[in-house]
């Protein structure tokens, strides 16, 4: 089979499509046909040689995939060669095949096109887990969303109206909060343009960027509100004033997903087909698709995600 393979870290052009080993499905494992991809920013963190795949995981980048199970390994439940699914993964997904446990793969829903399927996963785990087990958000609050027109920016309006709350979003541009507006959102805050602590308060936020926005996270938090941390693209430090955050009795929480445990990852994923698959499959979520890139031009897809002027996600088709 061929993969993108990442000989030493370095900018887009380290990407190469060639040809490797075919991986073999082991205990518990599903081996899946991909049929398409998708980027997350921490395929650029792994291609620069910040963010290592876990023990154990693929060497390939691409922790999302679609496609078709060719073959399943002992153990797996629920899974037969010919299903149309689409996978959260440690890495591989930069592939023709990748290996996954069975407790991370979900049927396409219905009515969902197989590649844009490759856009789900990721961002569906990551808001679920984040926004709802963890923040616990509930019909009625405020959630704020940093990076809004995001992949994971765009799911998060759709589902959090879905269930019922208020959702305010900072974005980059007129066109991108333009966008999330479409989307179901109630305000957007173009970051540009001052303090967003000062114009809204929230009952959970949703933080992308990290510790610049540290302090004006825990400012614009309510009485009670949680503050979930689940990047640092701008920077891993920040100041935190116990006082502000002890006076409003909340809470930060700092969350990471492709290294946990298959246990933990095979509850959200039950969560997401329970919960989030329904949503989708009656059209009140739909996967926001910026454009679909030939796998083997994996480094002209980064090119696009670095510059920062997509909206929703960016698909690697096979």
């Amino acid at each position: 089979m061929h993969a993108i393979v990442i000989d030493k870290p370095g900018g887009p052009e380290v990407l190469r499509w060639r040809e490797v080993p075919d991986p073999r499905p082991g205990s518990g494992e599903v081996l899946i046909d991909v049929t398409a991809s998708a980027l997350n920013r921490a395929d650029i963190l792994q291609r620069q040689g910040l963010y290592n795949p876990p023990p154990g995981a693929s060497p390939y980048p691409g922790l999302e995939c679609s496609g078709v199970v060719a073959e399943v390994g002992p153990d797996v439940l629920g899974f037969e060669p010919g299903d149309q699914v689409c996978a959260l993964l440690a890495g591989g997904g930069y592939a023709q095949r990748v290996a996954v446990p069975w407790q991370q793969v979900m049927r396409v829903p219905e009515g969902v096109d197989l590649v844009e399927a490759a856009g789900l996963p990721e961002v569906a785990c990551t808001v679920w887990s984040n926004v709802f087990m963890t923040a616990r958000l509930r019909r009625g609050e405020t959630l704020l969303v940093h990076g809004g027109a995001s992949g994971i920016g765009t799911l998060a309006v759709q589902l959090a109206k879905a269930f019922g709350s208020r959702v305010v979003v900072t974005a980059g541009s007129a066109e991108k909060i333009s966008r999330c507006l479409e989307l179901g959102a109630d305000e957007g805050i173009d970051y540009h343009d001052g303090d967003f602590s000062e114009k809204v308060q929230a009952d959970v936020i949703l933080d992308i960027v990290g510790g610049p926005y540290l302090s004006k996270n825990v400012r614009a938090l309510r009485s009670g509100g949680r503050l979930v941390v689940i990047g640092m693209q701008g920077g891993s430090r920040g100041e935190l004033d116990l006082g502000a955050l002890l006076a409003k009795r909340a809470s930060v929480h700092g969350t990471t997903l492709r290294a946990r445990p298959v246990d933990e990852k095979g509850a959200i994923v039950r969560g997401v087909v329970e919960n989030v698959w329904p949503l989708v499959e009656a059209g009140a979520i739909r996967p926001v698709i910026h454009s679909r890139v030939p796998m083997s031009e994996a480094a002209e897809a980064h090119r696009i995600l670095e510059s920062g002027e997509h909206i929703g996600k960016i698909l690697l088709v096979g």
